[in-house]
């Protein structure tokens, strides 16, 4: 889908332009993502494994649900609606934990340029991966994994067909604030 996004500068401060995503990708444009990683009480976090369909690093293992912030939308609703759409899961606000924003610019062989800020929330997974309804479109496939087999994905990303292996001290940053919730 082809949504109209907001357009934001090199820090991330709202330009008052929007544009659709596929001209955001094709130009360059930095815009805003909203991510959720979510974790159980038991000590997993949670991945999905993008669709194959997806222009952007199809099957790849990475955060649990993330997308777009749609035009005049705010990032807590994007997270909130994202949650929904790509697992099934209805959450509120008092749900997420925001544990920061990350810059992050990729250039990809299918020309598409990636200049996001990814704003990172942290979620308790309160149902089973099982009553989980990943969306055809978005998500191949889920998944729990322990904090030490997340930390071994992280140390081997690039070769393993897990996370964007020049992401890696965002998904450190990731596992630490998951940690300090849990333990």
């Amino acid at each position: 889908m082809d949504e109209l996004i907001d357009v934001v500068d090199k820090k991330g401060k709202p330009t008052g332009k929007s544009e659709l995503k596929s001209v955001i990708h094709k130009k360059g444009y930095y815009h805003h993502t909203a991510h959720v990683w979510f974790y159980t009480n038991t000590g997993e976090i949670l991945l999905s494994q993008r669709s194959k369909k997806k222009a952007i690093c199809p099957l790849l293992w990475d955060v649990s649900v993330a997308g777009h912030v749609d035009s005049g939308e705010t990032i807590t609703q994007a997270a909130i609606r994202e949650t929904y759409e790509e697992i099934g899961v209805k959450i509120v606000e008092n749900d997420l934990k925001k544990i920061g924003v990350f810059k992050c610019s990729q250039t990809y062989d299918n020309c598409i340029v990636d200049n996001e800020f990814h704003n990172t929330f942290i979620a308790e997974l309160k149902i089973p991966l099982t009553i989980l309804k990943p969306q055809i479109e978005e998500v191949e496939a889920l998944k729990l994994v322990s904090f030490s087999t997340f930390n071994e994905l992280i140390n081997n990303a690039g070769t393993n067909n897990h996370f964007i292996a020049s992401n890696k001290s965002y998904y450190k940053t990731v596992l630490q604030n998951i940690k300090q919730v849990i333990i």
